[in-house]
């Protein structure tokens, strides 16, 4: 074999391996929190030894953040609001896109909101990703929102982004707590529509 697909081949490896460990790191935090995790606990589950992770990785923290970051990924595409639909529709849209992102993946909010709640003397390279990542998140929800032409200020656009955002974190913190007595798509539906109503409530107020 020559050196080219050599070295092919051992970064497929280490990409897989760098997944396998993502996948174990992620399913710990989410269910012991960020304190809960360790290196040990990750190698473990993921059947690499720690000396494996520790090349990938500077230690939990960064291990964390990388979590926190690959996740993510799957998040932004939610908050960006197709173009070739109403105003009502692009919010509903997004409302319910936000719902199956919170059912198909929690992991994400789950160990953000943790860790974005907690205060640490040194804060944790973790918990900055996330606060990162959510202002990623939030700039890209407000572009959309104010490319929907409601003639909305830049104050109100910002308050709506705000409720939007701060509205998914309250309905996921329900359905964890709740479980299946919650139905979290009816629930982001009923967000949706008072998102718009709001809009429409703003723009009047505009015009008065």
């Amino acid at each position: 074999m020559t050196d080219q697909p050599k070295r092919r081949r051992r970064r497929a490896d280490g990409e897989l391996s760098r997944r396998r460990i993502l996948d174990a790191a992620t399913e710990i935090a989410a269910e012991r929190g960020y304190e809960g995790t360790s290196i040990g606990a990750v190698s473990a589950k993921c059947g690499l030894p720690a000396s494996s992770i520790y090349w990938h990785f500077k230690d939990k923290d960064d291990l964390i953040a990388a979590v926190i970051e690959r996740s993510f990924a799957n998040w932004l595409t939610v908050w960006q609001l197709p173009d070739d639909v109403m105003a009502r529709d692009r919010l509903m849209e997004v409302a319910m896109g936000t719902a199956k992102a919170v059912l198909d993946s929690p992991d994400f909010l789950r160990l953000g909101l943790m860790l974005a709640l907690e205060r640490r003397p040194v804060e944790p390279k973790a918990r900055a990703m996330f606060i990162q990542v959510r202002e990623q998140a939030f700039a890209a929800l407000a572009t959309s929102i104010r490319d929907l032409g409601l003639d909305l200020s830049e104050e109100q656009v910002r308050h709506l982004s705000t409720y939007a955002i701060a509205g998914a974190d309250g309905l996921f913190i329900a359905k964890e707590i709740g479980g299946d007595t919650v139905d979290l798509m009816a629930l982001f539906a009923l967000h949706g529509q008072a998102l718009y109503d709001t809009a429409l409530r703003m723009i009047e107020e505009n015009n008065r």
